[in-house]
C-alpha cells in the first residue's frame, strides 16, 4: 500500500488532470425594473437592434427601438425585469399574463455580453415570476432567423410548438412553450 501511494505522487501526468482556477465572471443580478430604468432600456434596445440590423425590415427595427414614451406604454400590463452586471443594465425581458399563461416579450441582451448567462438569468426570473402568478405554461417566440434565441429557449426546457408564417413584417415566427 505504501508503494502505491508513493507512485501516485510521482505520476508526471497528474498535474495535467488538475483544474486551473479561473476567475468567476462578474455576477448578473436580475430585478424588476422601475420607471428610472426606462431611458437605459431604450438605449439598450437601440444598441441591440442596430447590431442586428442586417436584412431586417426597417419597420420592424423602428418598432423594436421604442422612445421612452413608447416604452412606458409597453409597460402597461407587462412586468419587466432588468439584468445588471456591476450596476450596468445589460439585458431586459417582459412577462405578461394572457389567458392564464405567461408570455415572454421583448428579450434583449447587450451584444457585448452575450453568451455569458444574461438571457438565461432573465428567462429564469421570468419563469419564477410566472410560477408565483400561477401560470401553468410560459410561451416565447422568436423570428425564425434568430437561431440563437431558439437554441436558448430549447436549452432552457422550452419545446418548439409551431410556426406562424409571414407573421411579423413578413417574417416567420417560431413559437415555444414550457410547462411549469
Amino acid at each position: 500500500m505504501a508503494e502505491h501511494e508513493s507512485d501516485r505522487g510521482a505520476n508526471p501526468t497528474s498535474a495535467v488532470n488538475e483544474k486551473v482556477a479561473r476567475p468567476a465572471p462578474p455576477v448578473v443580478s436580475v430585478e424588476r425594473i422601475t420607471h428610472q430604468d426606462v431611458v437605459a432600456i431604450c438605449a439598450l434596445y437601440k444598441k441591440v437592434w442596430e447590431h442586428e440590423a442586417t436584412g431586417l425590415p426597417s419597420e420592424l427595427l423602428k418598432a423594436w427601438q421604442p422612445t421612452p414614451l413608447e416604452f412606458t406604454s409597453w409597460m402597461e400590463g407587462v412586468t419587466y425585469f432588468a439584468a445588471r452586471r456591476e450596476g450596468k443594465l445589460i439585458g431586459v425581458i417582459g412577462c405578461e399574463i394572457q389567458r392564464g399563461a405567461c408570455r415572454l416579450v421583448q428579450l434583449a441582451v447587450d451584444p457585448d455580453v452575450r453568451r455569458q448567462g444574461t438571457a438565461t438569468a432573465l428567462v429564469a426570473a421570468s419563469i419564477e415570476w410566472a410560477r408565483h402568478a400561477n401560470a401553468p405554461v410560459v410561451w416565447g417566440d422568436a423570428l425564425a432567423r434568430f437561431t440563437a434565441a431558439a437554441a436558448l429557449l430549447k436549452h432552457l426546457g422550452f419545446a418548439e410548438c409551431g410556426v406562424l408564417h409571414k407573421h411579423e413584417w413578413n417574417e416567420d415566427v417560431r413559437l415555444f412553450e414550457r410547462l411549469i
